[in-house]
């Protein structure tokens, strides 16, 4: 008999299916949820059970989690009419790993335990390769006894887990690497431009880069994939501007200045009204070459 936890799943986008398909792996019973049901089929075909609505999801789950694309998506799929939280047993968990407000995060702990329910915020960073080499990074918010449940789920998905405090500070610690991540695609696209405007060989230039002080994961995987004018996403750009305004949002409530995301959240909307929204963040490169009326070239 299989005594391991119910699973629910909610979205299986880019990252969410290949999450998904190590819990179901794992042999855990999963039930999904998504949009599109074409996008679950691996997983149905893998075993998985389907559902036609969140609610549902919970109805068989002992766990539900959602990895979605914006808060509006979020509090649907947990709060809404036929959102998961209408449909958990006393005693269950909600668990949202999108990234997401931490205001939101709050209010579905606040509604959940009016239920007799819990609810974690679980943002994962490690984009789409992370996701499907199951070595993401988890920052988790809320109850540490519930947390304590779920994270042989987590492990499952990421390498490095982190309970962060209460409910909300899981989205906080995600907005906080939003906020370095979007410094360090400065520095790896405006390096390369200059290096290829400088007449340098871009490729043995990043070669002997990556390893050095100057170097980071982000350079060695979206800069290789830039060599060969590879937009195609790790990570949206429209997501990646929704997390930016998220976290402006924050530093709003914090009183708090900082110059560089305004201009990178600034830079990632021109790219957004260039019809870059589904090409991955590293598309900042070709935008910033324009800027400059430069075209960034493939460098084999």
């Amino acid at each position: 008999m299989n005594d391991k936890l119910r699973l629910g799943w909610i979205g299986t986008g880019v990252m969410g299916h290949a999450m998904a398909g190590h819990l179901l792996a794992s042999g855990y019973p999963l039930t999904v949820y998504n949009r599109t049901k074409a996008r679950a089929e691996g997983l149905l075909a893998c075993g998985a059970r389907w559902a036609d609505t969140p609610q549902e999801v919970a109805r068989n789950s002992d766990v539900v989690f959602s990895i979605v694309g914006y808060p509006r998506d979020v509090e649907e799929v947990m709060l809404g009419e036929q959102g998961a939280l209408s449909g958990l047993a006393e005693g269950g968990i909600l668990c949202d790993m999108t990234t997401s407000s931490p205001e939101l995060a709050r209010r579905i702990a606040e509604a959940a335990a009016v239920k007799g329910c819990i609810s974690l915020d679980a943002p994962v960073t490690g984009g789409d390769i992370g996701a499907r080499e199951a070595r993401l990074s988890i920052f988790v918010g809320g109850d540490k006894e519930a947390f304590e449940r779920v994270r042989p789920c987590f492990e499952v998905m990421g390498k490095t887990i982190l309970h962060c405090g209460d409910s909300g500070s899981g989205q906080k610690a995600k907005l906080a690497n939003q906020v370095a991540i979007a410094g360090v695609m400065f520095s790896v696209c405006e390096s390369m431009l200059f290096a290829q405007e400088a007449g340098l060989d871009v490729k043995q230039w990043l070669e002997l880069v990556v390893p050095g002080g100057a170097g980071s994961v982000a350079m060695g995987t979206l800069g290789r994939r830039l060599l060969g004018c590879d937009y195609a996403p790790g990570f949206f750009v429209d997501h990646f501007v929704k997390d930016l305004g998220l976290c402006l949002e924050e530093c709003k409530r914090m009183g708090l200045v900082l110059p560089g995301l305004a201009l990178s959240e600034q830079i990632y909307r021109m790219a957004q009204a260039k019809g870059h929204g589904k090409d991955g963040t590293q598309v900042l490169l070709q935008v910033l070459a324009e800027l400059s009326g430069k075209q960034w070239r493939a460098h084999a």
